[in-house]
């Protein structure tokens, strides 16, 4: 599945997202950033009639969700908070359909134990929602695919895997760490892929395929390692007006399309 984030729409409220990424000819979204209080299409602050609302926004549009962000869950109050906000983030990003809840995973080490811990404990009760749990490389303590195994291996559910993101290893490595060669590390573990490309010194406001990221290579290597099935989600365009941002997915899309063989 090809899909396309809010992000690139950052700026505007979602629903300008939503309408330029059909428009652009994507049959799936992801959700991310918007604009608004939270920053966030979807939270652990979103009402259900929020989620609602949301969901018929995006039905309006024949669009299907596949992934969603949601930002972070309140384990610096308690682990038992941070149960409790996953579970609420899970009921909203559910009443949205997704498949899958993207997580950014922490930087904190004295924090490392209870998001995971809280992640674990909602693992089955996301399945029971249709959806799984994934991590992505973010910085920090998962700013590379054997971090993120890492923390797989410490949650010990199948219901939780990476979410792989090319362009953010380059970022985080300050273009030192070639995804092709960090791949290899999640193999068996990979539920989908944020399309995110990288330029020097440090920019990932890029379109994918004009960058530094060797797509075909790094797709290759995922698929070599088990990734055959999963969405495969834009996360960033080079920024410019709606028009050129509407062209860009467009040209990303069609990008995608040949390189998959899908359509």
């Amino acid at each position: 599945m090809i899909a396309c984030y809010t992000r690139p729409w950052a700026q505007y409220e979602y629903r300008v997202a939503l309408d330029a990424i059909a428009e652009a000819g994507y049959k799936y979204v992801g959700l991310m950033t918007t604009k608004g209080k939270r920053g966030l299409v979807i939270s652990v602050d979103t009402t259900p009639e929020e989620a609602a609302r949301v969901a018929e926004e995006i039905r309006k549009r024949k669009l299907k969700v596949v992934s969603v962000y949601g930002g972070d869950i309140p384990v610096n109050k308690s682990l038992e908070a941070g149960i409790q906000g996953l579970k609420k983030l899970i009921d909203n990003c559910a009443a949205c359909g997704t498949k899958n809840l993207l997580m950014g995973g922490i930087g904190n080490e004295k924090l490392y134990e209870p998001y995971y811990t809280a992640i674990r404990e909602c693992c089955d009760y996301a399945k029971a929602k249709g959806m799984g749990i994934s991590v992505k490389p973010h910085g920090g303590l998962n700013a590379t695919g054997p971090q993120c195994r890492k923390t797989v291996e410490f949650v010990g559910n199948k219901n939780f895997g990476i979410w792989y993101d090319p362009g953010n290893i380059f970022y985080y490595s300050d273009g030192k760490l070639n995804p092709v060669d960090d791949a290899p590390s999640v193999n068996g573990l990979v539920m989908g892929m944020c399309i995110k490309d990288f330029k020097l010194p440090k920019n990932v406001d890029v379109t994918p395929g004009t960058g530094m990221v060797d797509f075909p290579a790094v797709l290759a290597k995922l698929q070599a390692g088990g990734f055959k099935s999963g969405a495969l989600v834009v996360e960033c365009l080079e920024p410019g007006d709606q028009a050129h941002t509407l062209a860009e997915a467009r040209k990303t899309r069609l990008f995608l399309e040949k390189l998959t063989g899908q359509t």
